[in-house]
Formats: structure tokens, C-alpha cells, sequence
């Protein structure tokens, strides 16, 4: 089907997706043929399409960067969970900055809910700053299985405030390796034996963090402690800008429930992208393209009402470990 498609653009070029349907259509009587906007993404992926108004930008995907300097790189996980003395599960959730080893904060929190990781990072970037990206696992609240793109609520919102997204390959956690090491040290000195509460707990870790950023020398930093290296990032978070979208037809906000509203019907987009303003533009007749700040997500058409994903602009399908 796909080849009969291409090959169908290649002897008309100025076609476009809904006149190639018909043509299927007559063509395969008793199959089920595809959506315009799935047979539009298509001509997409193979470059058939002609682009009109800004060139496309993709992100570099889960490229791993070097993180050479403080706060271009930020890494953060969660330190396995453990039992406290009165019998809670404790989630310690952790952020440190690649090129200093520093420990920008080990949080003792009861779960793993996004709200919480919410409410950690947003202090965190008032503190110090934004860094340029930042590195995880593909597990929650960092990313999401059934998601369009795998995406969360919370690396959305990265994304709105301009930070890189970078995840590692599942069963790789060596890509993590000086987050992980640091998690080792932290696991032997302030969880054997663990606090009786996580009021306790907390008082642990901000122990360790003072030693770890004060006295403790690093061989990676030529036997210097991470305070003496680290530094506060230039770019001061000021809440979420506001997202333009001149090239488009329309901004819209996307529901609660994740659809995008257009002439009274409603499309599935995604709930991660709940309040968020996408814009939309009809590339074709009744073939709409969704971008999401630089990002161009997938095509829609109104007759069916479903996002045909581009390719993913923020690298591999990468599902939690």
C-alpha cells in the first residue's frame, strides 16, 4: 500500500493525499484504505511533501551530551525505595549536575507522582537556575509508556522552559554511571540502617549533601570537592513563556482529557499536552499539521479525527524500563 502510494505521487506530483486516496479507493475495492492524513504522513516521512512557511526544527532526540560545564547537564533519578523505621516506603529523589558532581538535592518523598517531582524541580530551578538539559531514566514521572511520544506531563513542561530532554537506553543505566555511583554512596551512608521516619530521613540526606559538596574530594574533578566547581545557571527561571505561533492557521488549547477541538469535533491528541497551546495549520485540503512549540507532532483530518504521528522529533520510542 505504501509503495503503491509513492508511486502514485511520482507520476502525478501535484496530487495530494486526498485525490491518492480516491485513487486507492477504486483501486482496492474490499480493503481498508487509509486516512488521508495517514497517506499525507507518508508522503511526509519520504519527502513529498512541500513545506511551507518556517523550516521544521527537530530536537537531537536522546543524543547524550557531554555536560562539560555546570548546569549543562543535569541528571536525576530515583535512589531505590526503601522501608523507614514506621514502616513507609521512602522514593529519595535525586538531581545532580554532571560536570560538578554536585547533588543539587536529595528529596525524601513518599512517591514517585508527578505532582511531587513537580513541586521539587520548580524550587530546585528558583534556586538554581535552568540548566540547558537534562538526563533520566524512561520510567515515571520522567516519561510515559502510552504517551504520544512517550512524553510526560513533566518533561513537557521542560520543554515549555527550554531545557533539552535526554533519556537513556533501557537496561543501560552505565549512561547515568555518575548518578548511579553517587546513589551507591548515598544508599551505604544514610540508609544502613534506614531513619524512623522521613522527617529523620530528610535530616540524613542534608547531612550527606553537605558533606559530599564540602569536604568529600572527587577523583573526576582532579580530587577538588563539587562546591568548589559548581556554579548557579545564568538562566533564571521566571515561570513558563508564552508560546507564538505565526505560521499556523490557529492556536488552540489542548482539553483536560487531551483532544484538540476544531469545527465542533473533537480529535485524540494526548493528555500530557493537557492545557498546553498547540498550533495547527492546513497543509492540504482538510490535512491539518500539529506543532507543539518548534516541534511538528503529526497530521489530522477532520473525517477521521486521528493524529497520524510524524516521526518522533524528540528521538526513539524508548519505553520504561
Amino acid at each position: 500500500m505504501e509503495n503503491y502510494i509513492l508511486n502514485i505521487k511520482r507520476e502525478h506530483s501535484s496530487w495530494g493525499a486526498r485525490k491518492i486516496r480516491e485513487r486507492l479507493i477504486r483501486r482496492f475495492s474490499g480493503i481498508k484504505i487509509p486516512a488521508k492524513s495517514t497517506i499525507h504522513a507518508v508522503l511526509d516521512r519520504y519527502g513529498l511533501v512541500e513545506r511551507r512557511g518556517r523550516p521544521r526544527r527537530r530536537a537531537q532526540g536522546t543524543t547524550l551530551s557531554l555536560g562539560k560545564s555546570p548546569n549543562e547537564l543535569w541528571c536525576t533519578d530515583y535512589k531505590g525505595e526503601f522501608l523507614l523505621g514506621n514502616r513507609q516506603y521512602c522514593y529519595p529523589l535525586t538531581v545532580t549536575d554532571h560536570a560538578s558532581r554536585y547533588l543539587l538535592c536529595c528529596e525524601a518523598l513518599s512517591s514517585t507522582r508527578e505532582e511531587y517531582a513537580f513541586t521539587v524541580f520548580e524550587r530546585l530551578f528558583q534556586e538554581r537556575g535552568l540548566p540547558a538539559n537534562i538526563r533520566s531514566d524512561n520510567g515515571v514521572p520522567f516519561a510515559s509508556a502510552h504517551a504520544l511520544f512517550n512524553l510526560s506531563k513533566l518533561a513537557v513542561w521542560w520543554l515549555r522552559l527550554g531545557i533539552g530532554i535526554e533519556r537513556i537506553q533501557p537496561g543501560h543505566p552505565q549512561q547515568n554511571g555518575p548518578h548511579e555511583r553517587m546513589h551507591l554512596t548515598l544508599k551505604k551512608e544514610t540508609t544502613k540502617p534506614a531513619a524512623a521516619n522521613f522527617l529523620q530521613q530528610q535530616a540524613r540526606f542534608e547531612d550527606f549533601i553537605e558533606v559530599f559538596h564540602q569536604e568529600r574530594p572527587h577523583e573526576a574533578l582532579d580530587m577538588k570537592c563539587p562546591a568548589e566547581v559548581y556554579q548557579p545557571s545564568t538562566r533564571v527561571y521566571k515561570g513558563l513563556p508564552d508560546i507564538d505561533y505565526p505560521f499556523h492557521d490557529k492556536v488552540i488549547v489542548v482539553t483536560n482529557c487531551g483532544r484538540i477541538c476544531l469545527e465542533r469535533k473533537k480529535i485524540n491528541f494526548s493528555s500530557v499536552f493537557a492545557g498546553q497551546a498547540v498550533g495547527i495549520k492546513e497543509v492540504h485540503d482538510d490535512i491539518w499539521l500539529v506543532s507543539f512549540m518548534d516541534y511538528d507532532l503529526g497530521y489530522f483530518d477532520l473525517d477521521t479525527r486521528v493524529l497520524e504521528p510524524l516521526d518522533n522529533p524528540f528521538g526513539p520510542r524508548l519505553l520504561p524500563m
